[in-house]
């Protein structure tokens, strides 16, 4: 992966030009986003780990196509994505940073995968507000956080908790980062971590 680098460079000077980091896309509709306030920073026990076959789902996203994780079978690497809630600040920058390395989820044949247990009209909403996302959003609404659930992210409060994780081409996960719920997971270890997919 020769590009990272400079990607990361990349980064950095979004951070500089924003003065937050990656993005300050939530600027835009700031008066909308709901203050959670400091919440636990975890609050689930995972039910898989790395190595293990990934728990099968199918749900249907904001432009109304369904979509199944074994569509990808032999064809691309999965990261998905699990976000907390909508219109709530960390959430809100998280994903529009996304757009500053798809060209990297392509190099290493991967599709990055949005899922939140809001609605879809939430997430129509919510999504269009941030501008063009390059990646599917999925609702997990119902049944409610079924698909957080089975990976074991799913929080007491019915929210899912802010996770990352990787899955292979055969299926299989090889990465799992559940972060703390009040921060954004780093940029760059998500790059770090993609670029082992095809190792």
């Amino acid at each position: 992966m020769k590009r990272i680098p400079h990607l990361l460079i990349m980064v950095g000077i979004c951070s500089l030009v924003y003065g937050t980091p990656v993005s300050a896309i939530s600027e835009a509709y700031k008066e909308n986003i709901f203050n959670t306030g400091q919440l636990k920073a975890t609050d689930s026990v995972l039910k898989v780990k790395a190595g293990d076959p990934a728990p099968q789902f199918s749900l249907k996203s904001i432009s109304g196509e369904t979509i199944s994780l074994s569509q990808f079978n032999g064809k691309k690497n999965v990261v998905i994505s699990f976000v907390p809630a909508a219109w709530t600040p960390v959430c809100s920058d998280q994903w529009p940073g996304y757009n500053l390395v798809k060209d990297v989820f392509e190099q290493n044949q991967a599709i990055l995968l949005g899922i939140s247990v809001d609605n879809i009209p939430t997430l129509y909403a919510w999504t269009n507000q941030m501008g063009n996302l390059w990646f599917p959003i999925l609702s997990d609404f119902w049944p409610h956080g079924a698909v957080a659930d089975s990976f074991g992210v799913l929080r007491s409060d019915g929210t899912a908790e802010r996770a990352i994780i990787m899955i292979d081409k055969t299926g299989i996960i090889r990465y799992i980062h559940v972060s703390d719920i009040n921060r954004r997971p780093e940029l760059e270890e998500l790059l770090q971590e993609l670029a082992k997919l095809n190792s």
